[in-house]
């Protein structure tokens, strides 16, 4: 589980706040059909089994759920991660785990357990240039010339659900298309200057009328706008974090050209734990300071702004 841990009020992204709901099985079932090109039309059939304890950046960002003896751990990305295959083997290792203990099986009995079929797919909706679909494996994680030797193989299904990507899969599920009309929007009026609420507010006036999603997203717009400030606030700290020119200007005295870096990872941070988005423990470990000297850095930057 990675270590920068948000606060638990923040539940979903909005990917899974549409999908993962018991109130709207039949978009998931609308969304499922699309992945698996199957025609099922009783919502009843899914049953939710989301792990409330697998937690990323302790948000609960994976929506998983049986349907006819098939285990599907769905999974929204919004920057690329080609360790997907390591983390889903979790997930799915933990389902499992859950489903014997609910039937009541014994793993270490004669008898063979019948578990139900994994199927892992990644919704990738990041900024990145990636195909429409890419095939990720955890056996890319091995050692080249030891790979072939592998007991164990993971893959998953990565697909690129950004508005203009997937269109066949689009036209196969109306409320993934809204949802990625929708983001696509925000973003565009974010590159414009808007903050999350002005873009919601605009998107939501001129989402069409008969998209499903829009009475969703018009009943929960509260909610809809704190999942979105909270991915958005994630997605910068992590890419500020990944950034070389962050990870020197730390490192190396704040040589010219790199403290501007450093300067905006450390702004991003203390605007999350002001907010109790994150722990000022975790903020200082990810600072790569003490929690003292990540307390001076938030007065300095409290009195400098």
């Amino acid at each position: 589980m990675d270590d920068l841990q948000v606060n638990r009020e923040h539940k979903d992204r909005l990917f899974n706040f549409i999908f993962g709901r018991e109130e709207h099985k039949d978009w998931t079932l609308s969304l499922y059909n699309a992945v698996n090109d199957s025609d099922y039309t009783d919502e009843s059939l899914i049953r939710f089994n989301t792990l409330e304890n697998i937690l990323y950046l302790n948000m609960k960002n994976d929506t998983s759920f049986i349907i006819m003896n098939m285990l599907n751990v769905y999974e929204h990305q919004s920057s690329y991660n080609p360790n997907m295959p390591l983390r889903q083997l979790d997930y799915t290792n933990r389902l499992f785990s859950a489903y014997i203990k609910e039937n009541k099986y014994n793993k270490y009995g004669s008898e063979l357990i019948k578990l139900p079929v994994p199927k892992l797919v990644v919704f990738y909706d990041g900024k990145k240039e990636v195909e429409d679909e890419v095939i990720l494996r955890l056996s890319d994680s091995y050692a080249k010339e030891l790979k072939d030797k592998a007991d164990v193989e993971v893959i998953v299904r990565m697909l690129n659900i950004n508005f203009g990507h997937n269109m066949e899969l689009m036209k196969k599920c109306r409320p993934l298309y809204e949802h990625a009309w929708f983001i696509n929007k925000i973003r565009e009026y974010q590159n414009n200057g808007m903050t999350i609420n002005e873009a919601c507010d605009k998107v939501v006036i001129e989402m069409p009328k008969d998209y499903e999603i829009r009475g969703f997203i018009m009943k929960n717009i509260a909610e809809v706008k704190g999942i979105l400030d909270t991915e958005y606030n994630e997605a910068e700290v992590m890419e500020l974090f990944r950034n070389d020119g962050y990870k020197e200007g730390r490192s190396d005295g704040f040589k010219e050209g790199r403290l501007d870096g450093f300067k905006k990872g450390i702004s991003a941070l203390v605007s999350l734990v002001k907010d109790n988005t994150v722990s000022l423990e975790v903020a200082a470990k990810r600072a790569g300071v003490t929690e003292d000297e990540f307390k001076k850095m938030m007065d300095e930057y409290a009195t400098n702004n």
